[in-house]
């Protein structure tokens, strides 16, 4: 499903209206919701930037709709509401939104919020997508891995291998459970070719480098750890 940029859970009407007008013209893709319930179906049902919640709302209140859209996903989320208390302000930090405006509200002021939520969000997206240990990082969307600054070139083998201990890193995985996530489950072939890719992988990440990230547990298997 197509990523947009906004998801409005609101239920008054008018204000529905004047950000639907804004949102236009500002070019946003967006959906709204009048009610808790509908917008965690949208939300469940879609892929959002940035969630804009009301917290006084039918069916499901906002408080709890950020509740359950925190147990799943770290999707910005800026709260919307008349009321001006601290403390409810504060309950809805504490539920996870990032940023909270109180109504009636400028309208430059939220669409700058929503601007600044939008790109936090985009950059920790961003960061999601490159793993790292020391100074090698790998890149999961153009599959791009760097070692002080060098580009490595890997094998689709060698990459496969290398991207799975950095998602692991610092865990010992047995030398069963690379050859499954690596070769498959149905791999019948020699299992000493893990140990051949792991002399590959450190011939090129590590004795070029002077350094000892690919760490070998005698009777276990790997580990990716970062050296003391």
């Amino acid at each position: 499903m197509k990523k947009k940029d906004i998801l409005v859970i609101e239920d008054d009407k008018a204000i529905l209206r004047i950000l639907e007008l804004e949102f236009n013209h500002e070019g946003y893709a967006y959906d709204m919701a009048a009610d808790g319930r509908e917008g965690l179906e949208k939300f469940q049902n879609g892929h959002y930037g940035l969630i804009l919640l009301d917290l006084m709302l039918p069916e499901v209140s906002g408080m709890e709709v950020c509740r359950k859209i925190r147990k799943v996903s770290q999707v910005p989320i800026i709260m919307l509401t008349a009321r001006r208390e601290i403390t409810d302000k504060v309950i809805g930090l504490d539920l996870g939104a990032d940023d909270y405006v109180t109504k009636p509200f400028e309208m430059e002021e939220l669409l700058a919020r929503v601007r600044a939520g939008l790109r936090r969000g985009e950059a920790a997206l961003n960061a999601a997508k490159i793993l790292e240990i020391a100074d090698l990082s790998l890149n999961l969307l153009t599959r791009e891995v760097k070692k002080q600054g060098d580009i490595i070139d890997l094998t689709k083998t060698e990459y496969d291998l290398l991207e799975y201990l950095l998602t692991n890193k610092g865990l010992v995985l047995t030398r069963d459970q690379i050859i499954d996530q690596v070769w498959g489950y149905n791999f019948a072939g020699d299992t000493n070719v893990l140990d051949v890719y792991i002399r590959y992988l450190r011939n090129k990440i590590d004795y070029p480098y002077g350094t000892k990230l690919i760490r070998t547990v005698r009777g276990v298997g790997y580990t990716l750890k970062e050296q003391p």
